[in-house]
């Protein structure tokens, strides 16, 4: 699939063994799983925006170190029959390696962060009890959250949360938002008042479980230290916007239409969560008459772009994610030399648990300037 690859890095697999071999008598394949040793603490994470290519760096990586397994972190490649769009991994990228977290649901079910990391939990549970090293890849951010941060995540109050859309379409959002800062200052302090959704949110949590929305931690905008090693994809905006282009226009030649037409065809219909999907959402509008097939196209291009930013955005709010081209050449042995000062320091006793290099929306170091 085009753009799948990370372009300009040469063959993976021959970066992979010049970068392997700066630990001396000991590759990074000895380093992550040593035989008779405890299998390596931490695990890997690819992240960034869409069309990036974090799934070739992320196999390549799995190939690399060899006692790996991939776990994709993806909102939309739960579901199974959404295959080209969600640029799921091919035979080629699963071709003698472990994927978890795909295909693990029917469109026509509604599916949560929640469903999700109960699903991840478990998986990261059996990746360690067979002594490998977890590569989560993917650009859903709060699933990705999830499983780094095993966040406590509060349930779903439906009832609850419909009768607060009513109220909020019938007065507004403010009379809310007073309502909440009585009943959880500190989550009332976190939130802009004229943020609906957060409102909303909070509300249906302390009403549905009796619990203050606080109480369920720190939540998404604390960066606690974690053992996980945290990477980070990038590439100036105008290339970007180029591969997700050229991405759509593959997409559309190879199956993205007739998984479109089969989804429509489809007795149960898609669930609210399935049906939100990138360019799937457009050309089922235009199957119902709705829009013309050239108007579906370019609303998915600029939906899929401004996803891309927020992508990128969310992201970048995280210090612990270590920013990289995602062009430049010797990626994957920028990566793998990540991972292997990890493994040494942890031989070392050194923990796996700090906190990692901080990066700002403009500045960073990776021994070499930054694409963004």
């Amino acid at each position: 699939m085009p753009e799948r690859l990370v372009s300009g890095r040469g063959d993976p697999a021959a970066t992979a063994g010049r970068a392997s071999a700066s630990a001396g008598g000991c590759g990074v394949k000895d380093q992550v799983s040593c035989p008779g040793s405890p299998a390596a603490p931490f695990g890997v994470v690819v992240v960034g925006p869409t069309a990036t290519g974090k799934t070739a760096l992320a196999v390549a990586l799995a190939r690399t170190l060899g006692r790996a397994e991939l776990v994709s972190v993806d909102a939309m490649a739960v579901y199974r029959g959404l295959d080209v769009g969600t640029a799921k991994p091919g035979p080629s990228e699963r071709a003698g390696l472990r994927w978890h977290l795909i295909d693990l649901v029917d469109p026509s079910e509604e599916f949560s962060v929640s469903r999700f990391q109960v699903a991840g939990r478990a998986a990261l549970a059996a990746i360690r009890a067979r002594r490998n090293v977890p590569v989560l890849v993917g650009g859903t951010g709060l699933y990705h959250r999830a499983l780094v941060d095993d966040l406590d995540l509060p349930g779903r109050f439906p009832e609850v949360a419909r009768a607060l859309e009513d109220e909020a379409a019938a007065v507004g959002v403010a009379p809310l938002y007073q309502r909440l800062a009585v009943l959880d200052p500190l989550a009332a302090s976190r939130v802009e008042p004229g943020n609906r959704r957060r409102v909303l949110r909070a509300l249906e949590v302390c009403l549905g479980s009796g619990r203050r929305f606080s109480d369920y931690g720190p939540g998404i905008d604390a960066y606690p230290p974690t053992a996980w090693i945290q990477v980070g994809l990038a590439l100036p905006r105008a290339r970007l916007d180029e591969r997700i282009a050229r991405r759509l226009d593959w997409q559309l030649e190879h199956g993205l239409v007739e998984e479109a037409k089969a989804l429509a065809r489809r007795p149960g219909g898609l669930s609210r969560t399935a049906g939100q999907a990138l360019g799937y959402r457009e050309l089922l509008a235009w199957l119902s008459g709705e829009t013309s097939f050239e108007s579906a196209v370019a609303e998915a291009l600029r939906r899929t772009r401004a996803f891309a930013r927020r992508q990128e955005r969310w992201f970048r709010r995280d210090p612990r994610v270590t920013w990289l081209g995602a062009e430049g050449e010797g990626l994957l042995g920028e990566v793998v030399a990540l991972v292997e000062r990890r493994a040494l320091t942890d031989a070392r006793g050194g923990g796996a648990a700090g906190r990692g290099r901080s990066f700002g929306p403009e500045g960073g170091s990776t021994g070499r300037s930054r694409e963004t």
